[in-house]
């Protein structure tokens, strides 16, 4: 199986950091949405593929800006949300990295299927919790993933959450090497 990680187009949380770091749900920006629509000339998709998608704004606007006349099947999933590379301590988590609740965007996407997945994930997410407790969540969704039986599989998500997700599939990864603004990276499982 083929798993491609992306990073999310450029968010309004960016721009003018570190104090914009604390808004709280951001959207994409003009030039992210350009980022986004240029995924389609980069990466064409089509109806076969499954995308899953970390449960905030920017993630979502990405893929269904990317996938806008395909009509794939998108799962948003709490698996994939906003983690902190390397871990610090919880009262260091961005207000930028808050995730959407999986009522809201049942609520808003209404043609986004949410994934099936511990209530505990979806309230409280995966940025802060142990690395210990990381290798279990990162096992239960890479063993999801190879139950979808699919040949490939997006994933929008977030730097700090793909560079977790490569350390837990055994490659050495520090901060210098997370993804730009729509960025990726290929790893087969």
């Amino acid at each position: 199986m083929e798993i491609y990680f992306f990073r999310h187009a450029q968010g309004q949380h960016v721009l003018s950091t570190p104090q914009s770091l604390h808004m709280k749900d951001p959207s994409l920006t003009e030039v992210g949405e350009y980022q986004a629509e240029k995924l389609k000339e980069t990466f064409p998709v089509s109806n076969e593929d499954l995308f899953i998608i970390s449960p905030t704004r920017r993630t979502i606007q990405t893929t269904l800006i990317w996938t806008n006349d395909v009509y794939c099947q998108k799962i948003v999933n709490p698996l994939v949300g906003p983690r902190m590379f390397p871990l610090l301590s919880p009262d260091k988590a961005y207000d930028c990295d808050q995730t959407l609740s999986k009522e809201s965007i049942e609520k808003e996407f209404p043609k986004l299927a949410t994934a099936n997945i511990e209530v505990n994930y979806w309230n409280k997410g995966i940025n802060t919790i142990s690395e210990y407790k990381f290798t279990h969540v990162a096992k239960m969704f890479i063993d999801w993933c190879k139950s979808l039986n699919k040949d490939k599989v997006f994933i929008v998500s977030h730097d700090g959450t793909i560079t977790s997700y490569r350390q837990y599939l055994g490659e050495s990864v520090t901060r210098e090497q997370f993804l730009g603004d729509t960025g990726w990276y290929k790893v087969m499982i």
